[in-house]
């Protein structure tokens, strides 16, 4: 479990730096759809890479044809964060686009342990996820005063 803590805390770690790097891209592409593009080809190739090197399988026709449509859906909201992280990173800096972002994360986790979509454990609101989300949101507060 700790190792797992310990990857998630890397991930989260990452965000931050991927949100800048990409920020920093878009001064030299423009735009910040066309940076997100680029973010994500690269991405894609990466992952070719690693797919090529691990000799991971290439799903079946059937395989993709019997996931429900919504699935498909997880790459464009992949789209639509690291384009408004391009936007927002020079805006907000890296300290309150952070803490909104995982506002936010803690905000939709809330509804989505609370019912059970899209495939996660029921698992109700009770007060002290309020309290942690109240404190996390008084937290974003504290991080964006000037």
């Amino acid at each position: 479990m700790q190792l797992l803590a310990l990857f998630a805390l890397l991930a989260g770690a990452l965000l931050p730096l991927q949100a800048g790097i990409n920020a920093q891209l878009r001064t030299t592409l423009g735009h910040p759809v066309t940076t997100a593009l680029v973010s994500f080809l690269v991405g894609t190739v990466a992952l070719a890479g690693v797919c090529l090197a691990l000799r991971v399988p290439v799903p079946t026709g059937a395989a993709l044809g019997r996931s429900p449509l919504w699935v498909w859906t997880g790459g464009l909201l992949g789209a639509v964060y690291i384009t408004l992280a391009v936007v927002l990173a020079p805006r907000l800096g890296a300290t309150a686009l952070v803490a909104l972002v995982v506002t936010g994360q803690l905000v939709a986790s809330l509804a989505l342990d609370h019912f059970g979509w899209v495939g996660y454990p029921h698992r109700p609101v009770d007060a002290g996820r309020l309290v942690g989300v109240a404190l996390l949101v008084a937290g974003v507060l504290l991080v964006q005063r000037r």
